[in-house]
């Protein structure tokens, strides 16, 4: 099996409506980079692919045929309380107030403008999970 550098066996792909405010929004509120695009004949983007540290995430123009998609992602950060409230400055709504878990993170949660939920999540732990 081939998976492209950057990219992992399974990666999210987000269909939004308004893509090129989205691709702003992750930039400012999770200090995404933008590392390729294609656009399609109208101008709307086509494909955009973002990281997020060591993550890609790829994000479309949401249509009839690909409707605006809703997930949950849970990104590790270094520190939760500080990318939580850039998240909030960049336009999140904040869904869970940051917080230490009993498995071993800090962590808070938001929606997205596109209807996206992030867990943001601060390890706090080497132990694992279970």
């Amino acid at each position: 099996m081939i998976v492209p550098e950057g990219f992992a066996a399974v990666t999210p792909y987000l269909f939004a409506e308004g893509a090129s405010g989205y691709v702003d929004f992750l930039v400012a509120a999770f200090g995404a980079r933008e590392v390729g695009r294609s656009v399609a004949p109208d101008g709307s983007i086509a494909n955009c692919q973002l990281r997020v540290d060591t993550a890609t995430i790829m994000v479309s123009e949401a249509s009839a045929a690909f409707p605006a998609s809703r997930a949950a992602l849970y990104l590790y950060v270094a520190d939760a309380d500080a990318a939580m409230a850039q998240a909030e400055r960049a336009g999140a709504e904040r869904i869970m107030a940051v917080a230490d878990m009993p498995y071993g993170d800090r962590q808070g949660g938001v929606r997205d403008p596109a209807g996206t939920i992030w867990w943001v999540s601060q390890r706090l732990s080497d132990a694992p999970y279970f």
